[in-house]
């Protein structure tokens, strides 16, 4: 579900701030038309300068305009993929932060996109406020030091477990979870987290 407003109390915060845009500018990729609307709607209320696009072509030619601070793409679209989405705008706007959202059958492929220039990844349903301190946490990330490059942790090191072994099976939750041992419920709960940093 989308909230269609920012919230007016006690809501999450990024250093303190009250989760806000601040005019900065976000490519939204999605070929539902009613989800992409509903989506812009909610972000311009909290602050931020949308560009929608439907498909591949109009996606490229926003980025080519303006490059926005952000992209946020759906995985999958009928006539290219999200990939296909980050494959062009990579090279367009090498500065912009790019967010992909997925559902449990396609976690294998956000993995790859990941692997091709995305930064971060959000299963759906996707709330606006989720979405939003997604965003100003991949910022933050980028003007803070650099993170160790050393050992990951235990969690990080699960969660790649959990990915090679998804597009091993191409996406399939119920054998991922058959080979890794665990109950499909269990695995579900892993994938609707967020990843670990480290």
């Amino acid at each position: 579900m989308i909230s269609g407003s920012p919230p007016s109390g006690g809501g999450r915060s990024i250093s303190g701030s009250p989760l806000s845009g601040d005019g900065r500018s976000i490519l939204l990729v999605d070929d539902d038309e009613a989800f992409r609307e509903r989506l812009a709607r909610a972000l311009r209320l909290r602050g931020f300068v949308v560009v929608a696009a439907g498909d591949l072509p109009a996606a490229v030619a926003a980025a080519k305009r303006e490059p926005p601070n952000f992209a946020v793409v759906d995985m999958r679209m009928p006539d290219a993929s999200g990939k296909d989405v980050i494959d062009a705008i990579v090279p367009l706007c090498p500065k912009t932060k790019i967010v992909v959202l997925t559902g449990y059958g396609s976690i294998a492929s956000a993995v790859e996109a990941l692997h091709r220039g995305a930064n971060h990844y959000l299963s759906k349903p996707i709330d606006a406020d989720q979405l939003t301190a997604a965003l100003l946490g991949l910022e933050s990330e980028a003007a803070g030091p650099a993170l160790s490059a050393g050992t990951p942790s235990l969690a990080r090191a699960e969660w790649e477990h959990i990915q090679r072994v998804l597009v091993d099976v191409e996406g399939n939750v119920s054998e991922a979870a058959r080979r890794l041992g665990i109950a499909r419920r269990t695995l579900q709960l892993k994938l609707k987290k967020d990843p670990p940093r480290t």
